[in-house]
């Protein structure tokens, strides 16, 4: 093992002072690596069975795996984390609040001049369509979505017309309700998401990220109704983010369900 792989990584044992039985989970094992170094709390654990191993869910349980007192286990520290919930928030009540001080006090930016210039009703329609598109993100974080990781690593923390934008946030909604009903409430539970009643999910048929797709669409057609190249830019650039998200989730359901429609594509029906 180099020394690299040494700082990252500590092995522990499992000791048979637990008192170990069937029902103790990796979950457990993380909370007892917490008590003997304090700064590992849970969710800054990987704990995997061999150094380069997969790792394990915390509901993985001792008898399944395989181990007993003295087996070891590896646990990597993934550094400091911060949560699902504060990372959302602070990705789109940050954008909303910078656009607020632009369309309300434009002088601000573009000197004493701006502030006696009228708006052009494009400008407003524009605005609201931004501000009706990050509160219902900031809705969606707080009431809405369920995330199979309670933390991230801060470290990786730092996105036509009015008719056609709005179509797109209905669709992002429906797909994020639909999403957060294949997961029950407190749990890590993954299923094959499929269209629902909502016809708006229908989207599901032909990709396996429909959020992704609304997202861009909303984001394009703002692109448009302002004329805004640096907005296009913006979409773009999400789009290829998004793009590359959506392929990872998408390789990840096919692996992990074996019967996953095999007509689906990642985020552009019938293209990518």
């Amino acid at each position: 093992m180099d020394s690299k792989t040494l700082e990252k990584m500590w092995a522990t044992f499992i000791k048979a002072t637990l008192q170990v039985s069937g029902s103790f989970t990796v979950k457990d094992i993380k909370k007892e690596v917490h008590k003997a170094k304090s700064q590992l709390y849970p969710d800054r654990q990987a704990v995997r069975l061999e150094i380069k191993g997969k790792i394990l869910k915390d509901s993985d349980d001792i008898k399944s795996l395989g181990l007993k007192n003295g087996d070891m286990v590896f646990i990597k520290d993934l550094g400091p984390q911060i949560g699902w919930s504060t990372v959302f928030m602070a990705e789109y009540a940050g954008p909303l609040f910078v656009y607020l001080i632009f369309y309300y006090r434009p002088w601000i930016f573009y000197g004493s001049e701006a502030a006696s210039k009228p708006y052009s009703y494009v400008a407003h329609l524009a605005a609201l369509c931004y501000i009706v598109h990050y509160t219902k993100r900031v809705l969606e974080t707080l009431f809405v979505h369920r995330f199979s990781h309670a933390t991230e690593k801060i470290s990786t923390n730092f996105k036509l017309t009015t008719l056609s934008s709005q179509f797109c946030q209905l669709g992002n909604l429906s797909i994020h309700l639909a999403l957060r009903d294949l997961r029950p409430p407190g749990t890590n539970v993954r299923r094959i998401p499929v269209a629902t009643s909502n016809p708006f999910t229908s989207l599901f048929d032909y990709v396996s990220c429909p959020n992704y797709t609304y997202e861009f669409g909303s984001w394009l057609s703002f692109s448009l109704l302002t004329s805004c190249f640096p907005a296009l830019l913006f979409a773009s650039a999400g789009m290829y983010q998004m793009t590359v998200w959506a392929l990872g989730k998408h390789k990840n359901y096919k692996k992990e369900f074996p019967d996953y429609p095999k007509q689906r594509k990642a985020i552009v029906p019938f293209v990518i």
